[in-house]
């Protein structure tokens, strides 16, 4: 009669025991597993949110501002084509329709908040008279409201792309030589010198216009030709797909055989959204759904590295949008404070996995999204003008994370909570991450000082910090953490 007991007692242990590895943080200081390149920022997508009239301009340029990020990336984009695209029609034999009054403020306001740290421009949209289409395409006079239909066409007027060139060389000109001469030879002047350090050519071409990679290369080069003449200095970035799926994109443009001599393959650069699956309603379950996509491209991310690395091995890869992009029927109701969480938590374990891939830049999507524009992707709260939490989780990694960071030998053995350590400029840190929706107490090595944390209990406020007591830490759902040691 007592071995069935003994029995028990030994699985009820062993249960225990394992439960207790689970929650345990072991790190090897000593071991280093790679060196961070990666820069953790954003991209800023013009929406009239982005003017001076809006009620939360001064809180958003402010938020970026005090974030300090490099390789912000900015995309003034076609459903607001005012400020989108700057020669809304094609010149005449008496006149041209330069005009830059909606391009200018939001730009200069971006350059001010960046005071000299490197970003990458993108005037994505090209006129819609360069492309053949079956009837003019209209804008409405109003700034504000968003055209989706300006992209039109998948046949350029000028099928050697020297039109669309020297459209952008005479764009990068106004913002980095003080002006540029338009078609009939008169001269403009901006008054700008910007230093642009990236420019990146068009966005999503697999989706605007439905570009082959074979002619986005030709126009790639075109662009980068005639560029490149008036801002030397200035690198490029290409590719920009929506999706990653298709290996043709890499392969062909990655091959410097497929380009012009002396162009350069400066950069790359796609995107990532993780979607709630069809089959899942409520927002709490998007959970499951963003973490597998996640982990599904990051698989795709370590295929097309390896075409880079064969192909182009000093080409940087800038992952330049990452987020999740909710269903039209979530917008409907207030978009749960949880959500934000949810989202801070992928983009931080997005970002993790890619510095150990090797990725250059991981920036998340975007400074601004509200009602009717993409809500699900702003970092403002376009209620009350503070950053949430996805701004906040981007800012405590940007505060203590980035490249030139040891990654040390780290195990945990929970596939609820993210851990690894890293000795950074600040000294040892452990960053955590806690996926999903439930408390998690983990047990940490001697050593640990305090914690700064976004929660649910932060909301719109800064992320929190508090010290660290019997090395035992507690995270609440969707939890992003930096863990400071001695």
């Amino acid at each position: 009669m007592r071995t069935p007991n003994i029995l028990c007692v030994a699985i009820s242990l062993a249960i225990t025991g394992k439960a207790a590895a689970q929650n345990t943080v072991a790190i090897q200081w000593e071991k280093t597993q790679r060196i961070s390149r990666t820069t953790p920022t954003l991209q800023v997508v013009y929406n009239p949110m982005l003017r001076e009239n809006s009620p939360i301009y001064k809180g958003t340029f402010q938020a970026l501002k005090d974030l300090q990020a490099s390789y912000v990336r900015y995309v003034p984009w076609f459903p607001y084509p005012h400020a989108a695209v700057v020669e809304l029609k094609a010149p005449t034999k008496t006149g041209t329709f330069w005009d830059f009054a909606y391009a200018d403020p939001a730009m200069e306001a971006l350059m001010k908040a960046q005071e000299g740290r490197p970003v990458v421009i993108n005037f994505s949209t090209t006129p819609a008279w360069m492309w053949k289409t079956s009837k003019p395409v209209t804008v409405d006079a109003d700034p504000d409201r968003v055209t989706w239909d300006y992209n039109q066409g998948t046949e350029l007027v000028d099928s050697t792309g020297r039109q669309v060139a020297d459209y952008y060389a005479r764009l990068i000109g106004w913002y980095t030589k003080g002006g540029f001469t338009d078609e009939l030879g008169k001269y403009h002047s901006s008054g700008h010198h910007y230093k642009i350090d990236y420019w990146e050519v068009l966005n999503e071409p697999d989706l605007e216009h439905k570009i082959s990679p074979q002619l986005y290369t030709r126009l790639y080069d075109a662009i980068v030709t005639a560029m490149h003449k008036v801002s030397p200095s200035t690198k490029f970035t290409g590719i920009s797909v929506a999706y990653e799926t298709n290996p043709a994109w890499f392969e062909y443009f990655l091959n410097p055989a497929n380009h012009r001599p002396g162009i350069p393959l400066d950069a790359i650069s796609y995107h990532f959204y993780g979607r709630p699956s069809v089959n899942t309603l409520p927002i709490g379950n998007y959970q499951y759904s963003f973490f597998d996509q996640a982990n599904g491209f990051l698989d795709r991310v370590r295929y097309i590295e390896a075409i880079r690395r064969r192909l182009s091995p000093k080409t940087m890869t800038q992952i330049n949008e990452i987020g999740n992009i909710l269903r039209d029927q979530d917008y409907k109701e207030p978009i749960p404070p949880t959500y934000w969480n949810l989202a801070g938590a992928m983009y931080a374990y997005l970002y993790l996995e890619l510095t150990k891939i090797g990725i250059d830049v991981a920036g998340e999507s975007q400074l601004v999204g509200y009602p009717t524009q993409f809500p699900d992707v702003s970092m403002m709260n376009w209620t009350n003008s503070k950053p949430n939490a996805r701004y906040w989780v981007l800012r405590l990694l940007h505060d203590n994370l980035g490249p030139g960071d040891q990654l040390k030998s780290t195990s945990l053995g929970s596939e609820i909570v993210v851990a690894q350590a890293f000795v950074t400029r600040k000294g040892r840190q452990l960053m955590l991450i806690n996926k999903y929706d439930k408390d998690q107490t983990l047990k940490l090595p001697e050593g640990a000082q305090k914690i700064s944390y976004v929660d649910e209990s932060t909301g719109d406020d800064p992320y929190a910090t508090r010290p660290v007591t019997g090395n035992e830490v507690t995270l609440k759902p969707h939890t992003v953490a930096i863990v400071d040691f001695n």
